[in-house]
């Protein structure tokens, strides 16, 4: 295997030239840039990244920390983040959070560790910031994607309150005035936002908020299903649901059929969050879809633009989403 000694020996200078023409850390003549690039080519020889890194205190590389495995909502995400990378040369390393502040800490603390240039943070929690603070304390250039959690930092992510204000405001238009909310995840920004339009929306259309619960606890599939049947098995029944998320939106679906209701003939139901195969069966969901892709490449801008700017005053971004409207809602006033 070809050594930088090697290159400067063929090339006729010194390693240390070699190494500021393979790194740019310093200007050389376009004769001694030629002489030692051929040198490369004609050996073979491939830099070791990761001594590079330590040298230039760049690894050429970012990190995404988030809830890759049991959310499939960020794949889209991740996968515009990493197209935007590759396109500017950067490597993108992915770890799984899990969901637990524990181990996004954990994580964050690991991408660290390999000296990646930022890290895009899908925040687990607004109750443990341990991760926030590290990244701060360490001043790592950092953008949180989807769940914002601190202006300390870029953010970008959709406009959930005013989101979920349309969602709810469509149930009215057909009649319902008996809408029951159940949120997802309790502790995400993202979650309390949507419960802030919710409450917003019910209070504008001038409907009884007595009538119009929202569940607590359902920060999973299996506990949004508890938390459906709970609350269509109440005395005064939803006559619509809203599902704060795809995960939630799930768990619904699963309460509403161990409880043998029909939707929309029984019971009309929206969800936060657009999937694959949210228009593949009957009844077609009416969801607010999320542009995950714009989500996944402005969070990367905003990070690439961060690592050549870490002084600039951090940015929020709130992207628009959109309505689309399929089947599950009926459109029967009742």
């Amino acid at each position: 295997m070809a050594t930088i000694a090697d290159v400067a020996r063929i090339a006729g200078v010194s390693q240390s030239t070699v190494s500021h023409v393979i790194n740019g850390t310093r200007f050389v003549s376009p004769e001694t840039e030629r002489a030692v690039r051929d040198a490369v080519a004609s050996t073979g020889y491939t830099p070791n990244t990761f001594a590079r890194a330590l040298a230039r205190s760049s690894s050429n590389s970012v990190g995404i920390a988030i809830s890759a495995i049991s959310n499939p909502y960020f794949a889209d995400i991740i996968r515009a983040v990493e197209s935007e990378c590759a396109a500017c040369g950067m490597t993108v390393f992915l770890a799984d959070t899990h969901d637990t502040p524990e181990k996004e800490l954990e994580v964050v603390q690991a991408l660290h560790q390999l000296r990646v240039d930022g890290i895009i943070l899908a925040p687990c929690s607004t109750d443990g910031l341990g991760a926030l603070r590290y990244l701060e304390d360490h001043s790592i250039p950092t953008v949180l994607v989807d769940r914002l959690a601190s202006t300390k930092f870029d953010q970008v992510g959709v406009q959930n309150a005013k989101s979920m204000e349309v969602l709810v405001e469509h149930l009215v238009a057909l009649g319902h005035t008996r809408i029951g909310m159940i949120p997802g995840h309790t502790g995400f920004a993202t979650t309390s936002e949507r419960v802030e339009g919710f409450g917003n929306a019910i209070r504008r259309a001038g409907l009884d908020i007595r009538n119009c619960p929202v569940a607590t606890g359902s920060n999973n599939v299996e506990s949004a299903a508890r938390a459906t049947v709970e609350m269509v098995e109440a005395t005064e029944c939803p006559t619509a649901l809203v599902a704060g998320n795809n995960m939630a939106t799930i768990g619904v679906m699963r309460g509403l059929k161990s409880l043998g209701k029909r939707v929309p003939d029984d019971i009309a139901l929206v969800g936060f969050d657009d999937f694959e195969w949210a228009d593949c069966f009957e009844p077609r969901l009416t969801v607010i879809a999320q542009p995950c892709i714009e989500l996944g490449r402005r969070s990367a801008k905003l990070l690439l633009d961060r690592i050549k700017e870490p002084g600039k005053a951090p940015k929020t971004v709130r992207v628009k989403t959109s309505l689309i409207v399929r089947n599950s809602c009926g459109s029967v006033t009742r």
